[in-house]
């Protein structure tokens, strides 16, 4: 090929990117959940989802590719085509520290993706049985200094939001108790309600109906102020001053996808949940719909992930 010919192609490549995203999408669009159905993560793709399809006028697929702490749909995620038909619902675990929690990764977050938008957010609950003796989370903390064996805790599974909650409330009340990781937060939460195990920190969507009945004990919520669904639940940080630990759900594409059609997602995703009707379906399930900018929520994920970093390496936790 000659070098003028080599000069019209690069010049029309260049010239089609913001062409392709005046009339994107011009076919269905693949959602990509790194969990199973009926989780958080599930739950937020679903509902934003929905109201993508109301304003492309295009089917928006949610496709569930469960597995490894959500690194098989990222692996998946990252190496699709670059053309913003393939969006990854991430939560934060998965691009902010699973790659200093797995020695090994099949992709690199950093590297293979890029942030369109946090789509909401939302806290973790410390919950125990209600037959269980602390009635407090400052109880709590006391049990566990006075008896460190014999108690242990709950999670979705190795490496997730619900699992690095707990590492963090664990690391930073200076106290410990036995992993036991499930293969999502409904088993876990069952367990503890059966009395199998002594504590989880699941999410607040997750927790909330078990809460109200009396079937569990909420011993504080993680974000730093009380939150309205549960307004006599003491926050965390009322005990561990400045603690908060929040759960967060997003966009992200392969790397590769033109900024113009990342700049498109991110408005469309942004009008959205402008929507009252997505506003009060996040307001049940206790999440507040974020739509930050890409480059923000760069910034945002770069520094949690030096959070995480630090926490895996002092709490030790590494899956081979």
């Amino acid at each position: 090929m000659t070098s003028l010919k080599w000069l019209l192609l690069i010049a029309a490549l260049v010239s089609a990117a913001p062409v392709c995203s005046q009339g994107f999408p011009t076919r269905p669009v693949r959602v990509i959940v790194p969990f199973s159905p009926g989780g958080a993560t599930d739950i937020v793709a679903r509902v934003v989802s929905q109201k993508l399809n109301e304003i492309w006028g295009q089917t928006v697929v949610v496709d569930n590719r469960s597995g490894a702490s959500g690194n098989i749909g990222g692996d998946i995620a990252a190496k699709s085509n670059p053309d913003g038909y393939t969006l990854f619902m991430t939560s934060g675990s998965i691009v902010a520290a699973n790659q200093h929690l797995f020695k090994y990764m099949p992709f690199n977050p950093e590297r293979d993706l890029a942030a369109v938008t946090n789509v909401a957010s939302g806290p973790q609950t410390i919950v125990v049985h209600p037959s269980f003796p602390a009635k407090t989370l400052k109880d709590f903390i006391a049990l566990m200094k006075a008896k460190p064996k014999g108690y242990t805790y709950g999670s979705a599974g190795v490496g997730t939001q619900t699992h690095l909650a707990a590492e963090n409330f664990l690391y930073t009340a200076g106290i410990d108790l036995l992993h036991i990781p499930y293969k999502g937060e409904a088993p876990a939460v069952t367990d503890l309600v059966g009395g199998q195990i002594h504590m989880v920190t699941p999410n607040l969507s997750a927790a909330i109906a078990f809460i109200q009945q009396g079937r569990l004990r909420a011993l504080a919520v993680t974000s730093k102020e009380r939150v309205r669904q549960l307004p006599d639940v003491p926050a965390a940080a009322e005990t561990l001053p400045g603690f908060e630990n929040l759960g967060w759900f997003g966009f992200m594409v392969p790397a590769a996808t033109p900024k113009s059609v990342i700049d498109r997602l991110y408005r469309d995703t942004a009008k959205a949940l402008q929507a009252p009707e997505i506003r009060a379906r996040f307001e049940q399930i206790g999440m507040v719909p974020v739509g930050n900018p890409p480059d923000a929520f760069a910034r945002a994920i770069k520094d949690e992930s030096r959070h995480w970093a630090k926490i895996v390496r002092e709490r030790k936790l590494q899956v081979e």
